[in-house]
């Protein structure tokens, strides 16, 4: 957020995500002249990329709104927020960023409600060091007739998710000794409090729903990126399909009722981290996570509106 700021006045249309930490590495090479994101529907879609953005837009605004209800201390930074009428844009299609955080008991690290017009439907939640509640990044993407849809309840503990294989399997004490018992444990904890049997059928059955789905490459995978590796977690959605209605209502519905289910986690005590070694822990680990996670956020960017604007 702190970034968009800063290259907004020096008069830039460039964006990237509503990430303040710095950059570790730089982008990906990108084409600078990639075409903006077409507004109109194509052949084999039924909605064009204008209506499907305000729809997206309508439920996580009210998304964030049902946020802000149930976590009073959540506040907004305006200094790290834009309105249409600030003229920002990227490849010609306006801004709007609502940016806020809960730095008291709730101890939420920052919210980015995030809309490129005509493009792009961002919410993005990073949690504070009292707790273990994942992170939340729930994103659309929409150019030329295609949804590019990414969805990721990310763990808080290094759980080795980065070197699980295409089979779903990791690597055991033989190659890392001791250690995979550690990452073996942190796993174990993800799955028994957040990756349950609801959430994995309720992607599951989301997921099933789509109509015309291609399958991005995944954890295990050769063509995912490395930053992308070690940010991943092991739920993740990334997939693409066309631009239809019914399509867009799943992903709407799919994105409400993930975002509901953090919101629950966030307002549950139980999630709190005790005071001392813990605490220090996980803000040593969220302290390199997040600047790899901007690292990620970048290169897509640059994927989605080419190097001058992704960046």
């Amino acid at each position: 957020e702190e970034y968009l700021k800063q290259r907004a006045n020096e008069g830039s249309t460039a964006a990237v995500a509503a990430d303040p930490a710095p950059a570790p590495a730089p982008a990906a090479a990108a084409a600078a002249a990639d075409p903006a994101p077409s507004t109109a529907a194509t052949a084999g879609g039924d909605m064009d990329a204008a209506s499907a953005i305000i729809a997206m837009e309508t439920s996580q605004s009210k998304t964030v709104s049902e946020i802000a209800a149930a976590i009073p201390d959540l506040a907004s930074k305006p200094d790290q927020s834009y309105e249409k009428s600030d003229g920002f844009t990227i490849m010609g299609n306006a801004v709007t960023l609502q940016a806020s955080d809960a730095p008291g008991p709730a101890n939420v690290a920052w919210v980015s409600d995030l809309i490129v017009e005509n493009a792009l439907s961002s919410l993005t939640i990073f949690n504070g060091p009292l707790s273990d509640v994942p992170h939340l990044i729930s994103r659309c993407f929409i150019n030329e007739g295609k949804i590019s849809f990414f969805l990721d309840v990310r763990p808080r503990a290094y759980g080795a998710y980065d070197l699980r294989d295409a089979d779903g399997n990791y690597p055991g004490p033989d190659t890392l000794g001791r250690k995979a018992f550690e990452y073996s444990g942190a796993r174990k904890d993800y799955d028994s409090k957040f990756g349950t049997e609801e959430l994995i059928s309720l992607l599951d059955e989301s997921v099933a729903k789509l109509e015309g789905v291609t399958t991005n490459p995944g954890l295990g995978d050769e063509g995912l990126g490395e930053l992308e590796k070690i940010t991943r977690g092991p739920l993740a959605v990334d997939i693409s399909m066309p631009l239809t209605s019914g399509n867009v209502d799943t992903i709407i519905d799919l994105r409400e009722k993930v975002a509901a289910m953090w919101l629950g986690w966030a307002t549950d005590d139980s999630h709190t981290h005790k005071p001392g070694a813990p605490v220090n822990s996980q803000y040593v680990y969220d302290t390199k996570y997040k600047q790899n996670c901007y690292g990620a956020l970048l290169d897509t960017y640059v994927d989605f509106f080419g190097q001058a604007d992704g960046e």
